[in-house]
């Protein structure tokens, strides 16, 4: 009831403040900023995991069932109050950066308050962005949960405890949706089944729940050593183990019979105003799922164009098909022996564009940075990734890589366009130096928007030429590749969820285009399928970012500095890109 509590001390605090929010010095409101720390702090309640992954240890113990019709009651309660207690600001009368505040927060709740009237709790878990998964990277000792002192340990004791009910309340809620017609396609229930039997192994010790015991401190006492590997055994035999084999023969004996045969969402009751509504929230813009269909066949088609062009310059003689083809077989693409060369192969990159990111950033993150092979149990349904760091320096961001088999990794399935993305300057700089940024409410520092976020990942590829890299035809033809996959994404994610492509016509489509397996194509089509609308953010947010500077470097010419340009654009947090176009248009008068 804490957060109840403390929601009412701030309206009674806020039930003036109409009246006295008025800003003549141009200093920030501190009723408003009383309002953005208590959103913030209560919201973390509802969300324990996030709040381990953001490095606040307070609520490391606690693992909620999120997707209960109760716990989805208690937080839409929260967003409204929340709403209440935000609209009874004047925004005229706040400063610059309280404005972004209170904008960002009022479309956050709106969304979030709209988002929890479908019942896509209905389908509580997916193969590809769920609980199961964080929670089976937490528990190794490897990602985000700290095993440091015995605390630590006792603290995942606590959570992991309550794993088998959620499991059991996946269960119930998966039998709702199978009663109502909510249910997944039967391809994605396939594709969980083995991960939830990957874990469930006839010892303890040989358990991926076991790796904390394997990587305890030599400080503990022999004492707490011996109490906390007795409650890791009774806790993976006991009840980690059933749990997962709970699930995963209710997905292959109860659910997979009844999952549904169709790719899109709008298989589902209404699925259709379902998507529509994830495309406003994954885009943060008005567009339509229709005008985000012809974009996408616009960029495939002048991306198709400039691959044409690579493919003449190079020297071969036939179709971009066939192009397609020698790049995946010829044996000169695929140099690489051993995992490390790989991963050495990425630390390379980093190395060469160092020297240039000075021109292009005046500000540069202090997280530290690594690049690791992505964990056995997960890499086969994994894409390459980054995982962020903390804001205190105690865990650096991470560039994860699946290597699968390391004798079949292409050189030119854009190797350096994917550093650019996943590691710097995409997703470490824009995370790293949003969570340092202590001048911005919490709930922006740690928060954000998708389209933002990948958006400007994706258009940091673009940067490629002027960090020193593409300077082999073969890397510039995997970075075009990289573009026309997210231009792909467009035609693909609109045309499964809102035009009747099937699953099939999908993976054709994406192999017609571009330099991808077949099973690159898959897994990535089962991807939107699994959460639909999210892949819709990358291209249209750089879309968005690269016309911005378009527009900048026209208005300004000499004054325009693009390192200035990008530190602006990366100031204030990940913003919805509407409320980023007036905030980068209001910067450049300033120029």
């Amino acid at each position: 009831m804490k957060y109840l509590l403390s929601s009412l001390c701030l309206c009674i605090l806020l039930s003036s403040c109409q009246l006295s929010n008025r800003n003549v010095t141009g200093e920030d409101n501190k009723e408003l900023a009383a309002l953005l720390d208590n959103y913030y702090e209560e919201r973390l309640q509802f969300y324990p995991i996030e709040a381990t992954i953001n490095g606040d240890e307070r609520y490391n113990d606690r693992l909620l069932i999120d997707f209960t019709d109760e716990h989805r009651s208690r937080l839409r309660s929260f967003y409204k109050n929340q709403l209440t207690y935000l609209t009874r600001f004047d925004r005229e009368n706040l400063n610059a950066n309280d404005q972004l505040s209170y904008d960002v927060l009022k479309r956050e709740l709106e969304v979030n308050i709209e988002a929890l009237g479908f019942k896509d709790n209905y389908m509580p878990l997916n193969q590809f962005s769920s609980t199961h998964l964080v929670f089976m990277q937490m528990g190794s000792g490897q990602v985000y949960q700290p095993f440091k002192t015995v605390q630590d340990y006792d603290n995942w004791l606590k959570r992991a405890s309550v794993f088998p009910a959620y499991i059991d309340s996946a269960i119930v809620y998966f039998k709702k949706g199978m009663g109502s017609g909510y249910v997944l396609p039967k391809i994605l229930v396939e594709r969980m089944i083995p991960q939830f039997r990957s874990v469930i192994t006839d010892t303890a010790a040989a358990s991926l729940f076991y790796g904390p015991v394997n990587l305890m401190p030599v400080s503990f006492d022999i004492g707490e050593k011996k109490r906390l590997s007795g409650a890791f055994n009774t806790l993976i035999v006991e009840q980690l183990t059933p749990a997962f084999r709970r699930m995963a023969n209710f997905l292959q004996n109860e659910y997979l019979p009844v999952a549904r045969s169709s790719t899109g969402i709008a298989a589902i009751p209404d699925g259709e105003k379902y998507y529509r509504f994830l495309v406003k929230q994954q885009t943060t813009t008005a567009f339509t799922p229709d005008e985000i269909y012809e974009t996408g066949l616009s960029e495939v088609k002048r991306i198709r164009a400039e691959m044409e062009k690579t493919k003449d310059a190079v020297g071969f003689k036939g179709d971009l098909k066939s192009f397609f083809a020698y790049i995946n077989t010829d044996k000169k693409f695929t140099p690489y022996k051993t995992p490390a060369e790989i991963i050495e192969a990425f630390q390379s990159i980093q190395q060469l564009i160092q020297p240039n990111l000075e021109k292009l950033f005046g500000k540069t993150p202090k997280t530290g940075f690594e690049i690791r092979q992505t964990e056995a149990f997960r890499a086969a349904s994994a894409s390459a990734e980054y995982q962020q760091g903390t804001a205190d320096g105690s865990r650096p961001g991470v560039f994860y890589v699946p290597i699968l088999d390391a004798t079949t990794f292409n050189i030119t399935s854009g190797m350096q366009s994917l550093f650019l993305h996943e590691a710097i300057p995409g997703h470490h700089y824009q995370i790293s130096l949003q969570q340092e940024n202590t001048k911005l409410p919490k709930f922006r520092r740690f928060g954000g928007n998708n389209a933002y976020i990948e958006g400007w990942a994706l258009y940091c590829e673009s940067l490629g030429n002027e960090l020193g890299l593409y300077k082999d035809p073969y890397q510039y033809i995997g970075a075009l590749g990289d573009e026309m996959h997210r231009a792909i994404r467009l035609v693909v994610d609109v045309g499964m969820h809102a035009k009747g492509m099937t699953r099939e016509e999908a993976i054709q489509y994406m192999m017609e285009n571009e330099q991808i397996s077949e099973a690159g194509a898959i897994a990535e089509i089962e991807r939107y399928m699994a959460i639909p609308g999210q892949a819709l953010g990358y291209k249209i947010g750089a879309l968005k970012i690269r016309a911005l500077r378009t527009k900048y470097e026209q208005q300004l010419g000499t004054k325009f500095k693009v390192n200035a340009f990008h530190d602006a654009v990366l100031k204030d947090g990940a913003l919805p890109l509407e409320v980023l176009e007036k905030k980068m248009d209001l910067w450049s008068t300033k120029q």
